[in-house]
């Protein structure tokens, strides 16, 4: 039996520069704007390469107006590159080709595609009709969807009356319908309460098993990437930091562990300052962020110093590793 073609993800030194308007405050320089109007170059994405296996679930990780969705559309062809090359399987993506758009979607937390005043149902339609699918085809897989997704008795009901994880799921299987081997989602748990964050990211874990679909996935929610990803893309100011495990992002960029002491009376912050920086205090109950090559002598003074219960070592949340990493505007390692 024939093999199925299953495409990747090549992306080699691509940059996207933007000219963005320069106005000077004032009537003077509304004036000048007006009439000769001056231009700085922005440089949203610069020289990243990367390459993604198929099958492969993959993190995309950076703060706002790092670069992420710029980089999204230049996968997806929205916007053309100015630098740089990109192919998803054998397409290049802003050439825009039926086989390409057959093969891929692009899901944005923020945005919809439902129509707001009809049945999901109705939008589904017309998805299909868009795709070509058949009337028997589109059943199949909207009942496949639907048990996937446990959207029963929702898909009848106006968009506008569904809940946000409802809703979300409908876009999700609007956004799946002609089964794409390759996803890029860009905050698909997006205000979702926990409860659906963790629907959502076991629907995306079956789709994956199930179809061996290639996701790129962006999101601020930690617990997206630790639930689904191995493998992470770190971006900064538009260049691509770090690209590995999520384990190996601890040892490059959090040089310090987390201690939590369990003391047998409560003890006041500022005494607990002392051995490192403070993160939490509750009751008898203290979180210290130590430096690595601090931590040996650190432990064994708090043992000595303090009336010690307990005493965990562990390294810190992921999130908080890369929350350090911006504010620290960590750009090499």
């Amino acid at each position: 039996m024939a093999s199925v073609y299953m495409p990747s993800i090549d992306v080699d030194q691509l940059s996207k520069r933007y000219p963005v308007a320069v106005k000077e405050s004032g009537l003077g320089g509304t004036l000048r704007h007006f009439l000769r109007r001056q231009y700085r170059m922005v440089e949203a994405v610069q020289a990243i390469s990367f390459h993604i296996e198929p099958g492969e679930i993959v993190g995309f990780l950076g703060p706002n107006g790092a670069g992420k969705t710029t980089t999204l559309k230049m996968l997806t062809g929205l916007i053309h590159p100015s630098a740089g090359t990109v192919r998803v399987g054998d397409q290049v993506p802003f050439q825009r080709r039926a086989e390409f758009l057959q093969d891929i979607t692009l899901v944005m937390g923020q945005k919809q595609q439902l129509l707001w005043d009809l049945p999901a149902l109705d939008s589904l339609r017309i998805n299909a009709a868009i795709y070509g699918l058949s009337d028997k085809e589109f059943r199949y897989r909207v009942d496949e969807l639907t048990e996937m997704l446990s959207l029963q008795d929702k898909l009848n009901q106006p968009v506008r009356k569904l809940s946000l994880g409802e809703r979300m799921k409908a876009e999700m299987m609007a956004a799946l319908l002609h089964r794409p081997r390759v996803l890029f989602l860009d905050e698909p748990t997006l205000g979702l309460d926990v409860n659906a964050q963790v629907a959502v990211r076991e629907f995306l874990r079956d789709y994956n098993r199930r179809y061996q679909a290639t996701i790129l996935l962006t999101s601020h929610y930690m617990a997206d990437i630790t639930a689904l990803c191995q493998r992470v893309l770190l971006i900064y100011q538009g260049r691509l930091i770090y690209d590995g495990s999520l384990e190996g992002l601890l040892d490059r960029f959090a040089p310090y562990r987390e201690v939590t002491v369990d003391l047998a009376a409560h003890c006041d912050a500022a005494t607990l300052s002392c051995y490192g920086e403070l993160e939490s205090l509750e009751g008898c109950t203290a979180r210290l962020i130590v430096r690595r090559e601090a931590l040996t002598q650190t432990v064994s003074q708090l043992l000595s110093d303090l009336d010690v219960q307990d005493l965990t070592v562990s390294d810190p949340p992921v999130e908080e590793v890369i929350g350090r990493v911006f504010a620290a505007g960590v750009v090499t390692g």
